[in-house]
């Protein structure tokens, strides 16, 4: 297959939205158009922080991604109206944090993703971005062709997704609907270069064949046709058992003994996502097809290729294929299932690979199915679609030969053999409309850049934060230190006062200059007010918020209350570190590149936990003593209780507060007394608690006030 290069103006505009817009897109085209390229072009050139997901575990390792429902932790069956189920899923520090750094997600095989599959993507998104954004504001790139494969929709499920979505296809996702998304149809086919065969297809593809076309196609049909050994004919068929009765008859029938290969497994690969059968019987003479492209610089099989063994050498195996000079020796290659993770050098999301599966790239191929040959190309084939039963089956049969000579047509196309959803038809025919042109590209760029700018001086989403640990803080008062909700109070004063308010009226100034000048990477106006904004806003995050948010102490004696002031403060943070990065790279003029990469970065950065964090601070006051207090708190003294606190506590194997409440803790070191009688006179010191620990709380008074 021709590799497709930059000289596709579908394929270079497609790059162009996806890298200068925040634009979601539609990426399709039949078979053989070059999506798959595309894809692994995106990874190398791309520099946007993305992530690749697929529908199924074959589709991700073959996309190089994972699974949608692991990465974002959904269940399996219809999702629809499970939201409250899905906010029990707890995901992890480093989970949360790239789904706040990701720029881009790509979905491989979208026409398989079902919209209420979807709608629970965006409900995540939204969970942990920006809720008022469909998608929580990523951007996504959608890669398929629905005239190929279809969401699988039980019969059970049917009824209930009716009842919300008008069609299971992912554009009925409700969420989707809300986008102005772009679509983008790739018609250079590399696959076949016949243009009569083509038109062919198309008809096939868009439920318009004529009679004249079918019977051409029909010309095809050789009853009773019998391939002769080493001419590669591949049968289609489209039921698994018609494609393993026909290979197992085929290698039984073949002389001499059948030479096992294993797998070797390692790691982490799931049984669901195996490329190819753990165990091969093969034959010499057997016909066999690659599965997977050759990474050597020589290219001399690809995934489809068909050819015949000749003899087994050890762990490899020698095929020769119709029109090659030599024989391909195919030796165990290795698949790998790649899972995300947080790169701590470079603070970018990066793939691991959590496990391997090692086999000979082949299998039998007298016979495949339809399902199985997505994205496959033979030079001659046998189509057995009589008893097509999906939407798009015949279409993807015949589209997987090259030519129409090199088909053969076991039995007549019927006219209700070619089966075309009609929701499917209606989209493709609106697709158009949303189709971005050059012109479109320029300024859906320049409204990228604004949206960005927005974002950065909209600092609703942080006093959202502050405001939400407030209220968790105001509605625990009693179980916490003095004066620590006054702090918070006086952090979300700062946030509406001095970051809310003057980032709005910031952003309409931003306008003013972008009116005069839309491309805000060159306009020298805008990056004079940025550069002088970018220090007033810097010093609110840091001095205003970030620092009085590090100094607060937020460990109450109970344990659920300090979990969820801890997450509820790091959120606060995060928000304020995310927005600290954009300012900075912003200090020296505007540019889109610079301005996402210190941003993902600042949300990828892999930050101590908040309790580690906690634990490791020294000499801080605990809590904002209101201004009119008497009585400001010895911070020495005060981790010092707080460490006597915990001995005592782990000596009497008693949790730390039946020692002394961390009020009581609080009241000492704000008090230091001299003696007995005035430290019997603090809340939380009774009698028993004087005679037990007294003389131990005074030398640690006198050692440390």
């Amino acid at each position: 297959m021709q590799n497709p290069g930059s000289s596709n103006p579908a394929l270079d505009l497609a790059f162009d939205h996806v890298q200068h817009t925040g634009r979601h897109l539609f990426l399709t085209g039949k078979a053989g158009t070059g999506k798959t390229t595309f894809l692994r072009s995106l990874r190398e050139r791309l520099p946007k922080q993305m992530v690749v997901v697929a529908p199924t575990g074959v589709a991700a390792i073959n996309a190089g991604g994972v699974t949608l429902h692991s990465f974002f932790q959904l269940p399996f069956g219809p999702l629809a109206g499970r939201e409250n189920e899905q906010e029990r899923f707890r995901f992890s520090r480093d989970k949360i944090a790239m789904i706040r750094g990701m720029d881009l997600l790509v979905i491989d095989e979208i026409s398989m993703v079902r919209a209420d599959l979807l709608d629970a993507v965006d409900g995540v998104l939204r969970r942990y971005r920006d809720r008022r954004k469909p998608f929580g504001g990523v951007q996504l790139l959608m890669i398929g062709d629905l005239q190929q494969l279809s969401p699988v929709v039980k019969d059970n499920e049917r009824e209930l997704l009716r009842g919300l979505y008008d069609t299971p296809y992912f554009f009925g996702s409700r969420a989707l609907r809300e986008t102005d998304y772009a679509c983008i149809e790739l018609t250079r086919v590399y696959r076949q270069q016949d243009g009569r065969f083509l038109e062919l297809l198309n008809q096939v593809r868009e439920n318009r064949l004529s009679p004249e076309a079918l019977a051409e196609l029909n010309r095809r049909h050789v009853p009773d046709f019998s391939p002769a050994d080493g001419d590669g004919y591949v049968t289609l068929c489209t039921h698994n058992a018609q494609a393993q009765r026909l290979n197992d008859a085929k290698l039984a029938a073949l002389p001499g003994s059948a030479v096992r290969f294993a797998a070797d497994v390692a790691g982490d690969f799931p049984e669901s996502s195996f490329p190819v059968d753990p165990q091969i019987e093969l034959k010499i003479g057997a016909q066999v097809m690659f599965v997977k492209n050759d990474p050597s610089p020589d290219k001399r099989f690809y995934n489809g290729k068909i050819g015949r063994i000749t003899a087994f050498d050890g762990a490899s195996v020698r095929v020769r294929c119709p029109g090659d000079p030599a024989d391909i020796v195919a030796a165990p290659m290795q698949w790998n299932n790649v899972q995300y993770a947080i790169d701590p050098a470079t603070n970018r999301i990066a793939e691991t690979v959590e496990g391997t599966f090692q086999q000979i790239p082949l299998k039998l191929a007298w016979a495949i199915t339809i399902h199985k040959s997505q994205g496959l190309t033979f030079e001659r084939a046998i189509v057995e679609a009589d008893a097509s039963f999906a939407h798009g089956q015949v279409y993807v049969a015949l589209s997987r030969c090259k030519t129409l000579e090199g088909l053969v047509l076991r039995t007549p196309l019927r006219p209700d053999s070619i089966i075309v959803d009609p929701a499917v038809a209606d989209f493709t025919r609106q697709m158009a409309a949303r189709h971005p042109d050059p012109g479109r590209l320029r300024m859906d760029r320049l409204t990228y850049q604004r949206e960005l700018l927005v974002n950065l001086f909209s600092f609703h989403l942080l006093r959202y934060r502050l405001n939400a640990l407030l209220e968790l803080a105001d509605l625990n008062r009693g179980s916490l230190l003095p004066g620590l909700v006054e702090r918070f109070g006086q952090l979300h004063d700062v946030a509406q006062t001095g970051l809310v308010s003057v980032g709005e009226k910031f952003l309409l100034q931003v306008d003013r200059l972008l009116a005069d000048h839309p491309d805000a990477e060159t306009n020298p106006a805008l990056r004079d007010r940025l550069q002088k904004a970018s220090g007033y806003f810097e010093d609110k995050l840091l001095n205003g918020i970030l620092d009085p948010l590090a100094d607060a102490d937020c460990e109450p004696d109970n344990q659920t209350l300090r979990r969820q002031l801890l997450n509820a403060r790091e959120k606060a943070e995060t928000e304020a570190r995310i927005k600290l990065a954009g300012l900075q790279a912003c200090a020296d003029g505007f540019r889109v590149q610079a301005f996402l990469a210190a941003r993902s970065a600042a949300a990828l950065r892999q930050h101590p936990s908040p309790r580690a964090k906690n634990s490791r601070r020294k000499g801080k006051i605990p809590a904002a003593v209101p201004a009119n207090s008497a009585a400001p708190v010895n911070p020495v003294l005060f981790e010092a209780l707080r460490a006597w606190r915990a001995e005592q506590a782990g000596a009497q194997k008693i949790p730390a507060y039946c020692v002394l409440s961390q009020k009581a803790l609080h009241a000492i070191a704000a008090a230091a007394p001299k003696d007995l009688p005035e430290l019997a006179t603090l809340h939380g010191i009774g009698p028993k608690k004087l005679a037990q620990y007294g003389e131990a709380l005074l030398a640690l008074i006198q050692r440390h006030a």
